[in-house]
């Protein structure tokens, strides 16, 4: 079975025929949107943010006000769990079909059909309880990391209700439909682990530390270690109904949030929103081959919100129904 009809949701179909190189070009701009003043300067920010969105879909945040060194801690916090031996890391494991706990090379991209060189760790606050290494195992852990989601959420959810505003819901309506209160809560933060390569590997064709994908969430906030390349965007108007995808390198910062917009808001926003493409290549010879860490925070609607557009292009899908056949597809086994 060829993975273009292995999948039956529209996104699935077209990221099945995503798995070639495609060309790069250096000559794409991604917006820069600043954050500062935000409560004052909403209005500016929010014609920044729908501009960028509608567009191409993918923007980066400066002065968004997320401390730096927060962010560093959080780093440590992950490489310190990555680094712990695997039949530690097994005692976390991922618990399927609720995106939370440790996985290795296991998830598999309808792009490539072959598994992503990374181990991942998730955290989805309903499911933790059993999940969370010890203060004896990784001290410090929990407490880093579920300060560093909730201010991922609060960034998240500001830059949410601005496109609220655009598309004429309730300003908070965003806000209640990532409630972290709820039982049905399911936005992820996501910490990743790119496996360095051994000296003089060869590389197969067709291996990826992360296949061309767009992902299945509202909005990805991506935090990057400087040094640490091989993020490549390919911004919504250029991917569709093409075979010839042009890539663009994404320069990693630790004070740069780099966002984009997912399926499940471009699909509650009746398209105006545009997903986008994103891949990590394999480093090339010349380049730093050592291990990469990034950390990803997905605003993923509770699993009890019902989605739909303003203008009903869609059907309504319930969160938990839409991010479920996502989640299986990409997981599934090799084929």
């Amino acid at each position: 079975m060829s993975n273009a009809t292995k999948y039956s949701m529209k996104e699935l179909e077209f990221e099945s025929t995503l798995g070639g190189e495609g060309t790069e070009t250096d000559s794409r701009q991604i917006p820069l949107i600043d954050l500062s003043d935000f409560v004052h300067r909403r209005s500016e920010i929010t014609e920044q943010l729908w501009a960028a969105a509608s567009d191409v879909g993918f923007f980066q945040l400066v002065n968004h006000g997320l401390d730096v060194e927060k962010v560093r801690d959080a780093f440590r916090m992950a490489e310190a769990f990555f680094a712990l031996d695997t039949d530690i890391k097994a005692r976390f494991p991922l618990k399927e079909g609720l995106n939370t706990g440790w996985e290795f090379r296991s998830q598999v991209r309808p792009s490539t059909g072959t598994a992503d060189e990374k181990e991942s760790f998730q955290v989805t606050l309903p499911h933790m309880d059993d999940l969370w290494p010890g203060q004896t195992t990784v001290p410090e852990f929990q407490r880093i990391m579920l300060n560093f989601e909730y201010q991922a959420w609060q960034i998240g959810m500001d830059i949410l209700s601005c496109f609220a505003d655009k598309l004429g819901f309730e300003r908070d309506f965003f806000t209640y439909a990532h409630d972290r209160r709820s039982p049905e809560y399911q936005s992820t933060l996501r910490l990743l682990h790119y496996l360095p390569l051994p000296d003089n590997a060869q590389i197969a064709p067709g291996t990826w530390r992360a296949g061309a994908h767009t992902d299945f969430d509202c909005l990805t906030m991506v935090f990057q270690k400087e040094g640490q390349f091989g993020l490549q965007v390919c911004p919504g108007k250029d991917a569709q109904g093409r075979t010839d995808q042009e890539w663009t390198s994404v320069v990693p910062r630790d004070d740069v949030i780099t966002c984009n917009i997912g399926d499940m808001l471009m699909r509650w926003s009746d398209d105006k929103l545009k997903s986008t493409l994103h891949r990590v290549r394999m480093p090339r010879p010349g380049e730093y081959q050592g291990p990469r860490y990034s950390m990803a925070f997905f605003c993923q609607a509770n699993k009890d919100v019902m989605i739909q557009g303003p203008e009903k292009k869609y059907p309504e899908i319930s969160a938990r129904d839409y991010l479920l056949q996502r989640i299986n597809a990409n997981f599934a086994a090799k084929m």
